[in-house]
């Protein structure tokens, strides 16, 4: 599956259900990527019911640039279920933010961004280890 979908979030990652866990508000989707990575999303039962989501169904993971955080640090305990390791791409300095691609091992690419200040910080250049950090509840899942 392709996600060409036309939307203001700039990463949109193709995969397959793997696992779909329903609690009493809300479902634990983990969609499996090409290559292995998985993403974790955390969407309401109702929204889980009417995209007719099951195992094996493909689906598109829809992130938005202002939504990932980025770290150079490994080891960190945080609350963001999705951790992504991989290596920094390409950077594009603007006025105040840049933005920040991030090459994964299975060749999907994860877009962030961030102020100018925590790029410089943070030493973010082609070629340096990065780590992108997105809460589950910030995943939004999609379907054809």
């Amino acid at each position: 599956m392709s996600c060409e979908t036309i939307t203001s979030a700039r990463n949109q990652l193709a995969g397959k259900i793997s696992q779909l866990t329903p609690g009493a508000v809300n479902t634990e989707v983990i969609l499996e990527l090409n290559g292995g990575t998985k993403v974790t999303a955390i969407i309401t039962n109702s929204s889980a019911q009417s995209l007719g989501l099951t195992v094996g169904k493909e689906a598109c993971a829809l992130i938005k640039a202002s939504w990932v955080i980025v770290t150079v640090e490994k080891g960190l305990k945080t609350s963001a279920r999705n951790q992504f390791v991989g290596q920094v791409k390409e950077v594009k300095t603007g006025a105040v933010n840049s933005e920040v691609i991030i090459a994964l091992p299975g060749g999907q690419l994860i877009a962030a961004i961030i102020t100018n200040e925590s790029a410089t910080h943070l030493g973010l250049k082609p070629g340096v280890e990065a780590i992108a950090l997105i809460k589950a509840s910030h995943v939004i899942i999609a379907v054809k």
